[in-house]
């Protein structure tokens, strides 16, 4: 699994840098998995797996985001190859691929607060999945899905999920990201929602530099 990570200066002008992690999730997952085959379901497990960790973390409801939705949906239509790449948009974006159902991949980036330091609160590679999910000001989210076979460079079920206002922005960690409700300890949460099971973190980290531009962000990869 990946998530898109990106970090703005408060001006919203600065370069940007965008950390892309990896999560590897080694059950192969059925095609006819209900959360992904079934519209409805795929709306509702998606909220439902975000407000959970929203509400945990000070931070009101997201509603679904038709538009960023759409955008999910369209890039995922033109990977033909399935090739688990990042689509570079506007958006605050988390992608992951090899889940169960949909709760899971948002679990699996939920529950990167474990990892997470609020007494010195700001990005870092292993927990922007879950800086974003309950990023205060990201008040919408859409997600698109589409089932990879094993043809494909990858398979499973690939999760694209488009988070607007956008998160992740230098110096505004304190004020986005809230402790953990009932929590007073810096880091590590002890009992979280389950996640699926062989669940990797930090497999890969690969760093983009994303300039903003008046026509939108152009990304320029430095290395990985």
């Amino acid at each position: 699994m990946a998530a898109s990570h990106s970090i703005r200066g408060a001006d919203g002008r600065a370069s940007e840098t965008t950390a892309l992690s990896t999560v590897t999730i080694a059950a192969t997952l059925p095609s006819a998995a209900p959360q992904f085959v079934n519209s409805t379901l795929f709306v509702s497990a998606i909220l439902n797996s975000t407000n959970f960790f929203r509400s945990e973390h000070n931070a009101t409801a997201a509603t679904w985001n038709t538009t960023t939705a759409a955008f999910a949906t369209a890039y995922l239509e033109n990977d033909t190859d399935c090739t688990f790449a990042h689509s570079g948009g506007p958006y605050g974006e988390n992608i992951a691929i090899g889940c169960s159902d949909a709760a899971s991949c948002v679990d699996a980036w939920g529950n990167e607060r474990r990892e997470y330091d609020f007494s010195h609160p700001a990005f870092t590679e292993a927990t922007g999945h879950f800086s974003q999910l309950v990023w205060k000001n990201s008040t919408t989210v859409g997600c698109g899905r589409r089932l990879c076979s094993n043809k494909q460079k990858n398979s499973g079920w690939f999760l694209v999920c488009e988070y607007w206002p956008r998160g992740n922005v230098i110096g505004q960690f304190g004020e986005e990201v809230g402790r953990q409700a009932g929590r007073t300890t810096e880091s590590a949460v002890s009992a979280d929602r389950h996640t699926s099971s062989g669940v990797i973190l930090g497999s890969l980290v690969v760093f983009f530099l994303l300039v903003s531009a008046l026509a939108g962000d152009a990304a320029t990869a430095l290395g990985g």
